[in-house]
């Protein structure tokens, strides 16, 4: 594991031998505002779709649905699975990638919503693995490690000040 400002990066499991077997990583940083308000602006499409989703968000995320995200800089909806929510503290959701560990060929990310000095502030943690430790497996790992430290950019704007730091970002 590696620290890098105020995210990790965790390059995965190791096989006995002391093989790397899995890319893995978290970025993390800190929303002023309560965790319930936080939780909400990610598990809401409406939210999400203002901050991150830059083509729109469909489907709440709560278990066992099905969502779609799109994005302008990368087109095509893509379908997203909630394994798993706790709200307002945790949501596990899949999608599709390339050089995935995963016999589906999914990746999973979480997101962890801790409250921080009596909730006035959260901790936003985003963990994302299953990635192989090849070339293409990094060079995929590595992007959405770029993407996630980006939306926890948007995402603190847009729930602190209402602005979408994404407008116009791609296009």
């Amino acid at each position: 594991m590696v620290a890098v400002g105020s995210s990790v990066v965790n390059c995965g499991p190791m096989a006995d031998n002391g093989t790397l077997t899995e890319l893995a990583f978290s970025v993390s940083g800190h929303v002023s505002r309560p965790h319930t308000q936080v939780y909400e602006a990610v598990a809401d499409p409406e939210q999400l779709s203002k901050y991150f989703t830059t083509g729109g968000a469909r489907g709440r995320l709560e278990p066992g649905t099905d969502v779609t995200w799109d994005f302008h800089d990368f087109p095509g909806a893509f379908p997203v699975t909630v394994v798993a929510a706790d709200p307002p503290r945790r949501i596990v959701v899949q999608w599709d990638g390339s050089a995935t560990t995963s016999e589906s060929g999914t990746t999973t990310t979480t997101f962890e919503f801790e409250p921080v000095d009596d909730d006035t502030r959260t901790r936003v943690t985003i963990s994302e693995s299953s990635w192989q430790p090849t070339e293409e497996g990094a060079r995929n790992a590595f992007g959405n490690c770029q993407g996630w430290t980006g939306m926890l950019a948007a995402l603190k704007v847009w729930v602190e000040h209402g602005i979408n730091l994404r407008d116009g970002f791609y296009t």
